[in-house]
């Protein structure tokens, strides 16, 4: 079976996390959010991914080459073009992305699923392509039931008794709601759907190819089956995603590196002077990662490889990227720190009475002062 994961947008929800690293490349418990994709569709029979990039590529490209690592077959369609030197992205939507493939080589020959490259998931696909064929489906899409008040974060699927598509209403107001079954960006597809995207467009899968299916009296039906679904749209999907997964609130996702007390796990090369600092799991440290004397730290809080976090730190509930450098007072609460950005688990910068963060840095650099970065939006 074949695939296509949807990784050329922008995703400027999860910034200041996108601007160095695409989307697809957000590192979840230490790894790719896409690569839980690729190896839960490997799970299922998938064999060939096509993968759409756009900002960033070559990140995506060089991580997961031609996925052989993953039992799969990948291949990319990339959205732009090189200008001066430069890569100029120009994504053409979720389902421009799709007919341009289809158009250049005709991949899609058979049933296919479609994925964002934005959600983590442990949804029995094999099950879900059944359900799809045994309703004779041109298009099917999985939805998840959210609570009422979640619905104006989401697009709204409506459907009848046999679950066959209606309608969509786009972040509806929980009065307006007609249901509470959400879009999750998981669907499957017949290839004559292919037909009714217009070639060489910007085209958007949810709010302009979805209605066109209903209106063309397609038979389109919503899949709801049991699953966890952890969308990283925003930042604070990513804050609660990297919570939910420390908890163990994911199948066969767990915390990586050797468990060295209760709910505390570590990588190699770790230095921690366990008799003087206080840990409340879970908590992870990564490799060659420092910490001091007289630091405090409450779970679920991420600590990457390389960091060091020095004496008097406190760090509570939050994600601190890779060689992130936490001054002696720094209280990173609830938080992400990604390079020389720290923001609030919403997305937003935090500042000091100075204007600057001089306890926020980079663990590599030789003389501290030099680590000293201003926080802020470029």
């Amino acid at each position: 079976m074949k695939a296509m994961i949807l990784a050329a947008g922008r995703g400027t929800r999860v910034q200041p996390l996108t601007y160095e690293m695409p989307k697809p490349m957000i590192p979840i418990l230490g790894k790719p959010v896409m690569e839980y994709l690729v190896e839960d569709l490997s799970r299922h029979g998938v064999t060939e991914i096509m993968v759409n990039v756009s900002h960033l590529p070559e990140q995506v490209e060089r991580y997961f080459g031609d996925g052989r690592r993953w039992g799969v077959r990948i291949g990319y369609s990339f959205e732009g073009h090189i200008e001066n030197g430069e890569i100029v992205a120009e994504p053409l939507g979720s389902a421009g992305g799709l007919r341009r493939i289809q158009d250049f080589s005709g991949f899609f020959d058979d049933t296919f699923v479609v994925v964002c490259g934005d959600a983590l998931i442990d949804l029995d696909i094999t099950t879900v392509v059944r359900r799809h064929w045994q309703k004779g489906a041109a298009a099917s899409i999985c939805v998840h039931e959210i609570p009422k008040q979640q619905v104006p974060n989401y697009g709204v699927v409506v459907c009848d008794e046999d679950s066959r598509i209606l309608s969509f209403q786009e972040k509806p107001s929980i009065a307006e709601a007609r249901s509470n079954l959400v879009n999750t960006g998981i669907y499957v597809f017949e290839p004559e759907i292919l037909n009714l995207i217009p070639p060489g467009k910007n085209y958007d899968i949810g709010s302009e190819l979805f209605p066109l299916i209903v209106r063309e009296g397609l038979p389109f039906y919503a899949i709801n089956e049991s699953f966890n679904w952890i969308d990283i749209g925003r930042l604070s999907d990513y804050w609660e995603a990297n919570q939910q997964l420390m908890l163990g609130k994911l199948r066969d996702v767990r915390v990586p590196g050797r468990q060295v007390q209760p709910g505390i796990w570590t990588g190699l090369n770790v230095a921690i002077d366990w008799a003087d600092v206080e840990i409340e799991g879970p908590v992870y440290i990564g490799s060659s990662s420092r910490i001091e004397s007289g630091v405090r730290i409450v779970g679920p809080t991420w600590i990457g490889h390389g960091c060091h976090v020095q004496s008097g730190a406190e760090i509570n509930r939050s994600i601190l990227f890779q060689y992130s450098r936490i001054g002696p007072k720094g209280c990173i609460k609830e938080s992400v720190v990604c390079g020389r950005h720290c923001v609030d688990k919403e997305g937003n910068a935090i500042y000091d009475a100075d204007s600057k963060l001089d306890w926020v840095g980079d663990a590599r650099a030789r003389d501290q002062d030099a680590a000293v970065f201003a926080v802020g939006r470029r």
